[in-house]
Formats: C-alpha cells, structure tokens, sequence
C-alpha cells in the first residue's frame, strides 16, 4: 500500500473555535454586545501516518490553535476529530488522558516550557509518573535513554532548566514529548526562538528522531523556508482558514493562491540573478473580531474582483493532492 492508499492517522473536518470575549455576568446584565473571536474557521485536514504535514501562515492566523484543538487542549466549539479510526471530539477526560500517550507536543518557548524547579530527571520523567507506567527506578533508565537520543549527555539529569542553553533546553522538551513513543508529534514552532544555528540543529534532530522512531509530525511554523525543509505536504493558513494545501514540493514551486504566492514571494534569494514576479500585499492583517465579508484574503489581494468580496471561496481539488480556495482560479 502507497502512502497516498495509507488511511490518515489524523483526520479533521470542519473545525472550528470560538473565543467569546466579553461575556462576563457584569456585562451580560449590562447588556453590552458579546465580542467573538473566530480563531479557527470549519477547518479540514488530514495526516498520514509517517508524514509530517506544515503548517503556515502569519501570527495569528489561528495555527497553534488549531494544533490544540486537535490534541484536545481546547476544547473545539465545532467539526470532528478522528484519531487512528476514532473519534476523540467528545471524548472523556479518563480516556483523553490514557489517549496522550499516543499525542504529545513540543512547545515553541524552551525556555517558558521547562519548570525552572524541576529537575531534567523530573521533566522528562513526568509524563511517565502521570501514566502511571513505571517505578521511579524504570523511569530514571527510560529518561538517560531518551536525553542520550537528543543529543545530551546522562550526567545533566540533576541539572536544572538554567544551566542549558537553548538548543539543550529545546532538546530537553523533546525528550519530554517522546518519552512515552507517542504516534503523533505536534512542533509547535519548535526553533523559532533559537539562533539560526541552533535551528538547524533542532530540525536536523527532529528529522531523524522521525526516521528512527516512525513517527507522524504536525509542524508548525511562519518560517515557509523551515516548513518547506522538513514537510511532505503543507497546509497554509490564513485568518483562521486554510487557504492552499499541496505536496511540498509543488506548493513551494507552484504556488496557487495569491496569499501562497506572496509568501513565497517575500522570502530572499541567494542567487540575484534568479528572478521571480514580486506579489506585494497591501494593507494590514484584518482584525479577526471583525473579518471581511466574503473572501478573507481580499483586503489585501492585489487580483481581488466584485466576486471575492461577496462570496466566500471554498477550498476545492487543484491537482493531485492538491486544493486552494480562490475565485481567481474559477474565472474563465
């Protein structure tokens, strides 16, 4: 069986999450208007088992959100989420928690995410001690395991979270996220606060931990360099929708939606003489308590027509693998 027959590890449909701001007694008695935020907007998607699917857009489109809802952080207001041939949507706390065993992630801050009063043995052990699934003699053995596969060194289990750089710290949250052979990985934008050396580090180890211990990535990033080195298929995002999914490499290389397009088109070349057509977006990213009507995307869309701003387009098929949601590309 191709990967392509293989049946999605995770599979979303129609995801959606509404933060309600203002809807506090005081102000529900004062009558004053509820504020709602769609962060994510009847989102779909699914990923493969062995695959890593990105995950792109500017700060805050929505991405770590959605990345969440789907690991049941946040509860979602609406949609589905099917993990390996279940359905997790409403499933209850005792069962969500034995279920995390198999969905664990890496957080974005390495230094916000260790407890500064733990120890490493204590850190990357705790997922563990909360499973319940060995003495505290069998956990000490797993965690020198693990830390020694990231790269660090057994001798750092009775150090604390201030005496490592970064990168040590990143690898430490990815010893946590691993320790219990999770199926599924969540990289919430795993080196975006790390140098640019540090980064290459990470990815390169995050890569061949995968290899190694077959595992499934979703990777979040606003990097679309980074998301184009480590992902087989991409999804981009964009006020909480997703606007373009493809294989990696023709997404990158043949960008559909105009928003892909002016992605792509803002990172800089090595090469001066490679030239390629500048898409420039105008305007700021819309506030999303208040989103344009019709398109999203079109307050900013240098081929924007009457059409988009009345009509929503719907993310349709645009090749093999592939789909974007634009008017543009059903016009005559």
């Amino acid at each position: 069986m191709t990967q392509a027959q293989t049946p999605p590890l995770l599979e979303v449909s129609q995801l959606s999450k509404t933060y309600h701001l203002n809807n506090s007694l005081l102000q529900r008695l004062a009558r004053e208007p509820v504020l709602a935020l769609k962060a994510v907007d009847r989102v779909s998607f699914s990923v493969r088992a062995g695959e890593t699917l990105g995950l792109i857009g500017e700060s805050g489109c929505g991405k770590s959100t959605l990345a969440r809802i789907v690991l049941r952080l946040h509860e979602p207001t609406s949609g589905r989420i099917v993990f390996d041939g279940a359905d997790i949507t409403a499933l209850p706390y005792r069962e969500m928690t034995a279920l995390r065993r198999r969905m664990q992630i890496i957080f974005q801050d390495p230094y916000a995410s260790l407890n500064p009063r733990k120890s490493v043995l204590d850190i990357v052990g705790l997922p563990m001690a909360i499973q319940g699934i060995s003495r505290r003699s069998e956990i000490r053995d797993r965690v020198v395991a693990m830390i020694e596969s990231v790269g660090l060194k057994s001798e750092y289990l009775n150090r604390f979270p201030h005496q490592f750089s970064g990168g040590q710290r990143q690898r430490i949250g990815i010893a946590r996220a691993l320790i219990l052979n999770p199926s599924l990985v969540v990289c919430d934008e795993p080196v975006s606060a790390l140098d640019v050396s540090v980064q290459a580090q990470i990815i390169s180890l995050l890569k061949a931990l995968k290899r190694e211990l077959g595992l499934t990535y979703i990777f979040i990033s606003h990097d679309i360099g980074v998301i184009g080195h480590v992902s087989d298929r991409i999804a981009v995002m964009y006020l909480g929708e997703i606007v373009e999914t493809g294989p990696s490499r023709s997404l990158l290389t043949a960008p559909q939606h105009p928003y892909t397009k002016a992605l792509l088109s803002s990172v800089p070349r090595i090469d001066v003489r490679q030239k390629s057509e500048r898409v420039k977006l105008s305007g700021d990213l819309p506030s999303p308590l208040s989103p344009p009507a019709g398109c999203k995307f079109h307050t900013r869309c240098p081929f924007v027509f009457d059409r988009c701003r009345v009509e929503a387009p719907v993310l349709r098929p645009r090749g093999p693998e592939s789909a974007a949601a634009c008017h543009l590309l059903e016009a005559p």
